[in-house]
């Protein structure tokens, strides 16, 4: 009878809120109904939680495609022959390995000279599983910061259950073991680095009121093993957060501190801190610090400064910080700076050119940056696996989406450059094509797109097509080795395509603040003239067209799925951000006001709620069917989002799925038993709405 009741309040709550809907959107935004499930622990929010997942569970994983796809996705996140992606130490290389008998994972090392012959001979540091188990937590490694040059004391950072807080205790690697009454800080979203064997410089949350509204610290202090601090740097409670990074000699001794405060997400204000003195650095606000060699800092600058362009990689003296700055590296104009390491004294640019990659070498001889092109696969994807701290060797992985992953160890003082390990292929690629075409948004832009095409498709508008979108925060999504995808789609007649939309950083950093803040309906104009270029060209059609995005790409497909239903047919929308009017109250919200605006500014508002798809959300409509998944422990993305979406769209009677991942934080792939079951839950609903 209580059963019975619960299922008749429940019945009527529905039909309540639905007609509370469909009330005027004022009203629907000034009272949201489903609050109460952003208490992300509250019995009532998990118990929604549960009846979601069980109900999607009897759909996708009852599916007879649920088992196979199961298999083959397992088969690929444990496979014994994956590529042990290196981390240089010193004269060590570590690695963290996750099998089926390690599925958290066991930190090892071995002897660098043997890794790069191939012949790795490894020796484990932590077993994660092992200290999970005997500790009653769920560990999930999330690296160590180790003291240079010998690299013999760690800090190693903890998450319990994939989160971004971290706890961080001292590890002495020679016994292999945490070091008894060593540095020990718990769980928070903390940075620090080494000064010395017996000093640290931290950020944390030294006090409840030491936090931002981001959730990040803005009070750098250095520790000492007495338990001693002294502040170094104090920021504001209104600014992202503050870190320091350690600016090191060519010995590998501390020579300073560089000071970052990040007074939102994309501008901050750089100090140097050197024998007690505070120094304020003249930088533009746009810029962000990459390292530092041959007794300089690297920056790269995000706006024109000085008859330097956006997207410029430049230097300023350690000595001289006030002095002229050195331009290392200035983009072309189809050109972008990924990612900037350093070695012992060298610097090392990963660029796209047309979404293309390259790296370049950067050495000061004769009083100018000189640059070199390392030898290495041709139309590659590329990626600066670690650096070594100790001479000038750096490991780069290569691919592309039919090429899988082969790792190379270069020497970039001289160029030379080894293939170290290979992944074997995980799904046939003959027939297969790759393509690159451009599609026209609505302002006249012209938006570039990549189609993986199956073996026999034909142009009739008949192949099931994933397109994929992220378009934010200059991230830039290039060419990759996808084996799930290969394996569970591409190999069973799917098309898969990434747009390459304004707001990533494709093209550096003019293509990303194209369309920031109140411009943020062009990055969805580009989205939609894709799907539309794809339909013209025969490529696949809406019936055969599904979307998927995640984080930032929750707040595309979303959008998409509101202002565009009739588009597409299937949309997997996963760890999102939805409801843009009170995104930045919830998480890590605050930190990303710089790219959405400000929704407590009325003018801000006022184009957020133009696009926001939880408030777009209108009765009547003949929207796709939605897949939406987001995970309990996520940290930075607040679980709220996805559940409340679900939830708007069960009150109004739309068919929707929706499951929710209880560990693994916002990665969503620290776990790869859980990681298989995510991806064959994806792709049974592709399947089913795409290909059936």
């Amino acid at each position: 009878m209580k059963t019975h009741l619960k299922l008749l309040g429940d019945a009527l709550r529905t039909l309540l809120l639905a007609l509370a809907l469909a009330g005027p959107p004022a009203a629907a935004q000034a009272e949201d109904p489903f609050l109460w499930l952003e208490d992300i622990e509250s019995p009532r929010a998990l118990e929604w939680v549960n009846r979601q997942n069980a109900r999607t569970a009897e759909v996708l994983e009852g599916d007879p495609r649920y088992a196979v796809f199961l298999q083959e996705a397992r088969a690929i996140f444990t496979a014994p022959d994956r590529i042990a992606w290196p981390e240089l130490r010193g004269a060590a290389v570590d690695n963290l390995w996750q099998d089926a008998s390690h599925v958290q994972g066991i930190w090892r090392t071995s002897d660098a000279a043997a890794y790069a012959a191939g012949r790795p001979q490894w020796t484990t540091l932590l077993d994660l599983d092992a200290l999970s188990k005997a500790e009653g937590r769920n560990w999930i490694f999330k690296g160590a910061t180790c003291l240079p040059p010998a690299a013999t004391r760690c800090l190693v950072r903890l998450s319990d259950g994939g989160g971004d807080a971290v706890e961080i205790r001292e590890f002495d690697i020679a016994r292999r073991t945490f070091v008894e009454g060593g540095f020990r800080f718990p769980a928070f979203k903390l940075t620090l680095d080494w000064l010395d064997v017996d000093t640290l410089v931290v950020a944390r949350d030294w006090t409840p009121e030491e936090i931002t509204a981001s959730g990040y610290p803005f009070v750098v202090r250095t520790v000492d093993r007495r338990g001693q601090t002294r502040e170094i740097f104090r920021g504001q409670p209104s600014d992202v957060g503050v870190s320091a990074a350690v600016l090191r000699g060519e010995d590998g001794q501390a020579r300073g501190l560089v000071v970052n405060r990040a007074v939102d997400f994309f501008r901050s204000e750089f100090s140097l801190w050197r024998d007690g003195r505070l120094i304020r650095l003249p930088l533009p606000l746009r810029t962000t610090y990459q390292g530092s060699a041959q007794g300089r800092m690297i920056f790269i600058i995000k706006e024109d400064w000085k008859g330097f362009g956006a997207g410029s990689v430049v230097a300023l003296r350690r000595d001289d910080p006030g002095g002229a700055p050195e331009l290392v590296f200035a983009p072309g104009p189809r050109q972008a700076v990924q990612d900037v390491r350093v070695t012992a004294g060298l610097v090392v640019i990963n660029l796209l050119d047309d979404v293309r990659g390259a790296v370049e070498v950067f050495d000061m001889t004769g009083g100018r940056w000189t640059a070199e092109r390392l030898a290495l696969p041709k139309d590659a994807t590329f990626q600066v696996v670690s650096a070594s701290e100790v001479d000038d060797v750096v490991m780069i992985s290569a691919e592309g989406f039919l090429d899988p992953p082969s790792l190379w160890r270069v020497d970039a003082a001289t160029g030379e450059s080894t293939r170290v390990a290979a992944l074997p292929p995980r799904f046939p690629t003959e027939g297969a094509r790759v393509a690159q075409y451009w599609a026209t948004s609505s302002d006249g832009a012209r938006i570039p797109y990549f189609v993986v095409s199956p073996p026999d498709a034909r142009k009739d508008g008949s192949t099931p097509t994933l397109m994929y979108g992220y378009g934010g925060f200059e991230i830039a999504k290039p060419p990759v080795y996808m084996p799930e995808m290969g394996r569970l789609w591409l190999s069973r007649g799917g098309a898969y395509v990434i747009a390459n939309i304004r707001g990533g950083g494709e093209f550096g950093p003019a293509w990303h603040q194209s369309v920031l803040r109140e411009k943020r309906q062009l990055a969805f104009d580009d989205f939609a003239a894709v799907a539309r270029d794809l339909s013209a060209r025969g490529l696949t059609s809406p019936r055969r067209l599904g979307i998927y995005g995640r984080s930032n790409g929750g707040v595309l497909t979303t959008v998409s799925m509101t202002q565009n239903p009739g588009l597409w047919n299937a949309v997997v929308v996963e760890s999102p951000l939805v409801d843009m009017l009170r995104y930045h109250k919830l998480s890590a919200g605050a930190s990303w006001v710089g790219e959405y605006g400000d929704p407590d500014v009325p003018a801000d508002a006022a184009f957020i709620a133009r696009y926001s798809g939880y408030q777009a959300l209108k009765p009547g409509v003949a929207y796709p069917e939605a897949y939406i998944t987001t995970n309990t422990r996520d940290d930075r993305v607040h679980p709220g989002h996805a559940r409340k979406f679900a939830a708007r769209l069960e009150a109004l009677g739309v068919p929707y799925l929706y499951h929710e991942q209880t560990l693994g934080g916002h990665s969503n792939d620290s776990d790869p038993e859980l990681n298989a079951r995510r991806w064959a839950r994806h792709y049974v609903y592709l399947a089913r709405r795409l290909m059936d």
